[in-house]
């Protein structure tokens, strides 16, 4: 059992861009309402039936036009550059041109080869895995590709301090290159989710020679495989990459370069966009959807997530992420109980429809409805009972209101969402107030455990255990809680050993349960992935892990 120590004193002035907002009494008494100068949205829920997957603007018999500069508005600013220590999902955005892995997802969900030319092989028990890798690419440096590179790669993600992608590549006991174009991985135990992980940032592969030469800089200038490379960044500003001519399928990358420019309000996105000033956006407000929807020069794509939304609290994390956890000795952060109450107090249809028009779906659980490993236990949500909540705040000897501080990312859409739970919790008997910050502080903040609560999402999966043991397991890479259970570890592990889709849908709707009664993640809800596009371009694509896909796009004559 972890100690219990004097509660963390958290300090929000120390955080940069940080601004606390409290709605007066008699707001908060309303469950969906007008919230400070801003106004929740009350447009007519969509209908989840009638919504159709977009997920590509296919090149079809348009006319390539070679060459020029593609503009992408970025949302939100990237983290470090580095496939084994970044987190955000806008990072992966920009290695999605430049830094290819071994494997991929395409349209369907369905893992395909990158840069591996085949699914791996799984041994008869389950302990060595191998797979062949492309023989014909280089790195932007002009490294030749081969298995030691790879074996490089995948060792730097179990062995370096800060690694992100260490628990998300199992119990390894070796890699190493059977030849030049073969690499042998052997567990201690079968490891599922092995592939899945090969098809995101962990099976990214980095040149050796630029590992060796910039070590933990790697990511000021980051050397991989793919149709582009890295030119410079401007910090809060841009990311500019080129097309590298050394790429193995060179003919497929159509622009001189491409700029990502960070755009953080959806409003002004949209502007740039209309304007011709970019080409192409990603997460589109629902409230704009509509009008760039009925603009003849544009084109929205809209894909299920297989990610989530959620509220993060900090129970143990008090020396930053990977640290054995310390309990933290507030009633939010000691009693599950209370936060049991919280999830209570939400209505997360309500706020779906109520703040993003029905676009998005809520979710209660990390494993999407759509996944092959959703079951009922799954797709369960907590009851929302806001009276029951109350009483069970009174029954811990709790004085209500109980306050809880709230860190969001700092973009509209986020805030309102923020302002229209604060007055649901209200209902429960919770005085919520909202810190926003700027998001890549925000990751900062809950890797540090510099925080309460927090609300970040994850843009998912298609392996649950892409979403869940990273987050969950007592001292994972993404455990931002603090989180330590025996028994999730354990259901956990027993997961990710086994190889029948059924008994692992059954272990982690056991682990669904049973974080639902502990609720160190309290969800919330599932994006519609909207990315916004000048008909002045095709090929692009975004699937449901998040990525808008770039790599095959080209500027098209007009039809």
């Amino acid at each position: 059992m972890p100690r219990t120590t004097s509660p963390r004193r958290l300090l929000p002035g120390r955080l940069p861009f940080g601004r606390r907002l409290a709605l007066p009494a008699a707001a908060l008494g309303i469950v969906l309402a007008v919230t400070g100068c801003q106004q929740v949205q009350t447009t007519e829920a969509a209908d989840p039936g009638t919504r159709e997957d977009i997920s590509t603007a296919p090149i079809g018999d348009a006319t390539i036009v070679e060459g020029g500069d593609l503009v992408m508005a970025l949302s939100a600013e990237p983290d470090r550059l580095d496939p084994t220590t970044s987190s955000s999902l806008y990072t992966r955005y920009v290695m999605e041109t430049m830094c290819q892995k071994l494997y991929d997802i395409d349209a369907e969900g369905d893992i395909v080869p990158m840069l591996a030319t085949e699914l791996p092989d799984v041994s008869d028990d389950g302990l060595t895995v191998t797979f062949p890798v492309r023989t014909d690419a280089v790195f932007a440096d002009g490294t030749p590709l081969d298995a030691e590179a790879v074996v490089t790669t995948i060792q730097r993600g179990l062995e370096k301090e800060d690694s992100s992608r260490r628990s998300e590549l199992g119990p390894i006991t070796a890699v190493t290159a059977v030849d030049d174009a073969t690499v042998e991985v052997t567990y201690s135990e079968p490891f599922a989710p092995l592939t899945a992980a090969l098809a995101d940032r962990a099976g990214m592969i980095m040149s050796p020679t630029a590992l060796a030469a910039a070590g933990d800089s790697f990511g000021d200038a980051p050397v991989c495989v793919g149709p582009y490379k890295f030119v410079e960044r401007v910090p809060q500003t841009s990311i500019t990459v080129e097309r590298d001519p050394g790429y193995y399928d060179a003919e497929s990358a159509h622009f001189d370069t491409i700029t990502y420019r960070i755009i953080t309000d959806a409003s002004i996105r949209a502007a740039n966009l209309q304007s011709g000033d970019v080409q192409v956006a990603d997460s589109m407000s629902t409230q704009d959807v509509g009008t760039l929807r009925d603009d003849d020069s544009l084109t929205v794509l809209e894909v299920g997530s297989l990610g989530y939304q959620g509220l993060t609290v900090n129970i143990g994390n008090q020396d930053g992420v990977g640290t054995d956890p310390v309990q933290i000795d507030t009633p939010l952060a000691s009693d599950a109980t209370i936060r049991q109450a919280l999830s209570m107090s939400i209505d997360r249809q309500a706020l779906v429809d109520t703040v993003f028009g029905g676009l998005y779906d809520p979710a209660c659980s990390p494993i999407s409805p759509s996944s092959p490993y959703a079951t009922d236990a799954s797709d369960a949500c907590p009851e929302t009972d806001p009276e029951a909540a109350k009483q069970m705040l009174e029954d811990a000897g709790v004085t209500t209101p109980l306050a809880i501080d709230m860190q969001v990312s700092n973009n509209p859409d986020t805030v309102r969402f923020a302002q229209a739970l604060q007055a649901q919790v209200a209902e429960g008997g919770f005085e919520l107030t909202i810190t926003p910050v700027e998001y890549s502080t925000l990751l900062d903040v809950q890797t540090e455990g510099d925080f309460e609560a927090l609300q970040l999402g994850w843009s998912g999966r298609i392996d649950p255990n892409g979403n869940m043991y990273n987050f969950l397991a007592t001292g994972a890479g993404n455990n931002y809680s603090g989180y330590s259970d025996a028994e999730v570890d354990e259901l956990l592990g027993d997961a990710a050993a086994s190889t029948d889709v059924d008994e692992r849908a059954d272990l982690y709707g056991q682990v669904v349960e049973k974080v639902q009664e502990d609720a160190p993640i309290i969800y919330l809800y599932r994006v519609r992935s909207l990315t916004a596009l000048s008909n002045d371009i095709a090929g692009v694509s975004t699937y449901a892990d998040g990525v808008v896909r770039l790599s095959d796009a080209a500027f098209v004559e007009a039809s």
